[in-house]
């Protein structure tokens, strides 16, 4: 059996880590185990964290909403069982940007929240 020598596949491979390791401090951008090891973990929490993310979001948006039905009265749980029992759909990211850009809709929403209940 022939003898493989793996210098264009293994250099390919090389230059892609440490093209993603340009910025990484000192030998981490340098040296090709450091670099390997940086990038591996990099990207394990780039994709950990995409996931992460919806849940920080919706997280955000249920304080945002329970911090503006508070103003009116009313609960978050208590505000989003009344939207539903009124018919209303809209989403949490919608009802958390009205209720920091438009006060006065979010107010009309929790009369309607206010009413089914």
């Amino acid at each position: 059996m022939p003898r493989v020598k793996s210098n264009v596949a293994r250099l390919k491979r090389k230059n892609k880590i440490m093209k993603l390791a340009k910025g990484y401090f000192g030998g981490r951008s340098k040296l090709w185990k450091a670099a390997k090891e940086s990038v591996e973990r990099a990207q394990k929490y780039a994709y950990r964290d995409r996931r992460r993310k919806k849940g920080d979001f919706r997280r955000l948006w249920i304080t945002r909403i329970n911090a503006a039905a508070r103003l009116h009265q009313l609960s978050y749980s208590r505000m989003m069982n009344g939207l539903r029992r009124a018919g209303v759909e809209v989403n949490r990211k919608v009802l958390a940007d009205l209720a920091v850009r438009d006060p006065a809709a979010f107010g009309q929403l929790a009369e309607v929240a206010k009413r089914a209940l």
